[in-house]
């Protein structure tokens, strides 16, 4: 190795590789790049890390924490560039390198004013990009509500910004999928929406059930006509029976959010479609709304990809954690649930995992008491955090 001033060398740390840890390793970020990697001491003088974990920039498909952000109280509304920042800083701080923005893409007459602000979001996501604002890589993930009677022409318009990596087409029609049991669904509105009274969630339910019989079918063929015709990743959400799971494969799916059963998660990955559950799950030991948890997939070999959800920090706790559940699972397997897997899953091949000639975004972790913390954040070689 040359003496190049842009060479920057971490020492003595534990390297997670995809299939391996170097426990005593180094490696050399050039660029934007990783260089070399090796075991032992390096050839020059580095920055010694004590110890502790470097591994990959976690890969996160799936969070809408960004609506905490920019709706902190009901009914008001912050700066939504602001709110952006503010949130890409604690993503970026959580150790998440790359990000797929999940908008909601539907518009709704409740007080969840965080509906149809789709493409508010996304526009201040691009401000914030273009200024240099973001410690994170930002990407679009589009959460298609099918049965809504705006959701089509909303995703139309969508679905050609080049940032959109990933769509899931959902459905949360009282009485199906996750909510098969409406009291569930209830409760999660009367925590959400104190406000609301029998009779409102009364004339809720009934208008979603309608729409669901009026709009459902068709806005479910014309969404996915839109993700082909943009080559656009497309993801199933709360699949919980086996028409569910042939729906998923019929239509091309590549992931599989949140299978709500084990038959459901079971039958999809051996189709060969990819399986995400909550972090947060795994974390708790237990779904929030009594679903199948994502340690009995994991113990299943039924888990490829985890997700943060609503919790940013979550994902590296829940990979970490992971092997304490499952003994099958070592610790590079479970990182590549938040790392490799969900890279590839949505066409990124140029990071993921610690390898000479991939891009570095990496992240130095220190664990101490079971619970992690991340002391830097290289994203493309530039430290972000």
């Amino acid at each position: 190795m040359t003496n190049d001033r842009n060479i920057h060398i971490l020492s003595n740390a534990r390297i997670v590789l995809a299939d391996a840890i170097i426990e005593n390793g180094w490696l050399a970020i050039s660029g934007e790049g990783i260089a070399e990697i090796g075991e032992g001491c390096p050839p020059e003088r580095g920055e010694d890390v004590d110890g502790d974990l470097v591994m990959p920039g976690l890969v996160e498909l799936h969070t809408d924490h960004l609506e905490a952000h920019y709706v902190p109280r009901p009914k008001v509304y912050w700066n939504p560039l602001a709110a952006v920042v503010s949130y890409d800083g604690q993503l970026a701080t959580c150790g998440i390198t790359t990000v797929l923005d999940s908008l909601r893409v539907w518009r709704e007459d409740t007080d969840d004013e965080v509906d149809g602000e789709a493409m508010k979001l996304a526009n201040a996501i691009a401000t914030a990009r273009e200024a240099g604002l973001l410690r994170a890589d930002h990407y679009l993930h589009l959460r298609c509500e099918v049965p809504m009677p705006g959701v089509v022409n909303e995703a139309t318009s969508l679905f050609v910004r080049p940032e959109v990596r990933l769509a899931s087409l959902m459905d949360h029609t009282p009485g199906q999928r996750q909510f098969r049991d409406e009291e569930k669904l209830r409760t999660y509105y009367r925590g959400k929406n104190a406000g609301m009274t029998e009779a409102d969630l009364d004339n809720m339910f009934a208008t979603r059930i309608a729409y669901q019989k009026q709009y459902g079918d068709n806005n479910h063929r014309a969404l996915v006509k839109l993700a082909h015709e943009q080559a656009t990743p497309l993801a199933s959400h709360d699949d919980t029976t086996l028409d569910h799971v042939e729906q998923a494969i019929s239509d091309g799916v590549s992931i599989a959010e949140f299978p709500t059963t084990l038959e459901a998660a079971g039958a999809l990955h051996e189709a060969g479609v990819r399986v995400m559950m909550g972090a947060p799950n795994l974390v708790r030991g237990r779904s929030h709304s009594g679903n199948i948890a994502t340690a009995d997939l994991a113990k299943a070999d039924k888990l490829d990809i985890l997700s943060s959800d609503y919790v940013p920090s979550s994902l590296l706790a829940a990979a970490l954690t992971m092997p304490k559940f499952v003994a099958e699972i070592d610790l590079p397997k479970a990182i590549r649930t938040v790392t490799k897997t969900p890279a590839e899953a949505v066409g990124f091949t140029d990071r993921g995992e610690i390898l000479a000639g991939k891009r570095a975004d990496l992240i130095r972790v220190h664990v101490a008491h079971d619970v992690p913390a991340v002391r830097s954040v290289w994203r493309a070689g530039r430290r972000v955090a």
